[in-house]
Formats: structure tokens, sequence, C-alpha cells
């Protein structure tokens, strides 16, 4: 039982991550919290829908079709479509209408769906045509080349261009990190020693909250719920 997921990197600096998966003998899995949003398009029974999943600040438990399929692109930090404002968007997804196995609607008019392998034209296409843009101050201190800003500035921007404070977009990313470390074997000591938690109860505290886990589920190589995507940084 369980989701068969297949991600990549991309070398757009508007992608996070291109993923698609399929469903089968499962009905929920574990929804582990991301700063990302996302764009997810799936086809369960004949029936096609697309939606915008915007970033979880927690883990959640979240329903899954049984034999279905699914393909999305997660969009990097600080990428957004002005229209749906990421801060509204957090915790929460909006379907979009019109869906069809070719196309769907965004923004006022039709796109060609895509798929695994065209998403950077895809989302080339959803640059020129101002749907989707980068706040470059967001941009340059996440790539180390802090801009000319005030503190106050940078995290006014960062809560407006992702819906989360850099702080909680720390703390996701040292969770869904030491989930990784832990799924690949390594103890939780050594987890707490190389990510810099105080102790056991404070990673402990931290997989509960923000991957839905403890450390011995995360080992257990057959988990009664699967995991939403994780993968190394």
């Amino acid at each position: 039982m369980g989701l068969e997921v297949e991600s990549r990197s991309s070398d757009s600096p508007y992608i996070e991550r291109v993923w698609r998966s399929r469903s089968f003998a499962v009905d929920q899995m574990a929804s582990v919290a991301t700063p990302y949003w996302d764009l997810v398009f799936w086809e369960h029974r004949g029936h096609v829908s697309t939606s915008v999943q915007g970033p979880e600040s927690k883990a959640s438990t979240a329903p899954v079709p049984e034999d279905a399929t699914f393909f999305g692109i997660v969009f990097s930090l600080g990428s957004s479509m002005p229209h749906l404002p990421v801060h509204r968007l957090v915790d929460r997804s909006i379907v979009i209408p019109g869906s069809t196995r070719r196309s769907f609607w965004l923004k006022g008019s039709t796109w060609r769906r895509p798929d695994y392998d065209n998403a950077e034209e895809f989302v080339r296409r959803m640059v020129r045509e101002g749907v989707l843009e980068r706040d470059p101050i967001v941009a340059a201190a996440l790539d180390g080349d802090p801009p000319e800003v005030s503190e106050r500035t940078l995290q006014r921007r960062f809560a407006a261009s992702t819906g989360l404070t850099r702080g909680a977009i720390r703390r996701i990313e040292r969770a869904r990190q030491a989930a990784v470390l832990i799924q690949e074997g390594v103890p939780p000591q050594g987890v707490i020693d190389r990510l810099g938690y105080f102790d056991q109860p404070h990673l402990a505290r931290s997989l509960t909250r923000y991957v839905g886990h403890t450390a011995t589920q995360l080992s257990d190589p057959d988990p009664v719920k699967p995991l939403s995507l994780l993968y190394k940084t």
C-alpha cells in the first residue's frame, strides 16, 4: 500500500521541484509541513482536477483517492502568482475550474496542461504572461547575497511572498531534513548533532509538529500512512 513518488530538481529559479506519483491501496497520507506552494494536477476514475496547494505550517492527515495519478510543480520560495497571494494560501488549497486532460483555466484564459517533462516551458510562459513573479529581495537573501534593506523590510517581504516568517521556514526545513536523515538510517543523536537540535525532546517535538511522525515511525520501512513528498536538498 502507499504512494509511488518520483521527483526531480530543476534549473529554473522559479521551480523548487517537479514530481509525479500514483496511489494504490491507500486512502490517506501524512502531509508533511512545507514552506513551498505547488500546482497539482491529478486524475481519478476519469475525473481530472487541478489545484493550487499552499504552504503547510504543520503536519496533517490528507485523504488520497485510490488508483489516482498525480503531477505537481513545486515553486521556489519567493515565487508567487499575484492574483493568488501566497499568504492567503497557507494551510489551504484552491481548486482551479475547467480542467481536462489537455487544458485548464488560469487567470482568465485556457492553458495547455503541462507534464513532468515540460514543466519548465510551462513556467516560462507563466513568467512571460505575468502570471508568475519572484521577489528579487527574497531571492537574493536565499542565494546568500543579503540585499541592502532593513531586517524589518526583509521580514515583511518574506511574509508577503511565502506566507511564512523566515524562522518558520527554517524550522520546517530542518524538520524535513531530519525526517530524511532518519529514513536513511541516521540515529536520532546523529540528527541532533548534525542539525543543531538541543536534545531528543526538542527533535521529537519538531518531528511531531512538522512531520506528523516520531523517529521510530520514520524508521519503519512499511509505515501505516505514507508521507507526502520528502527529498534531499
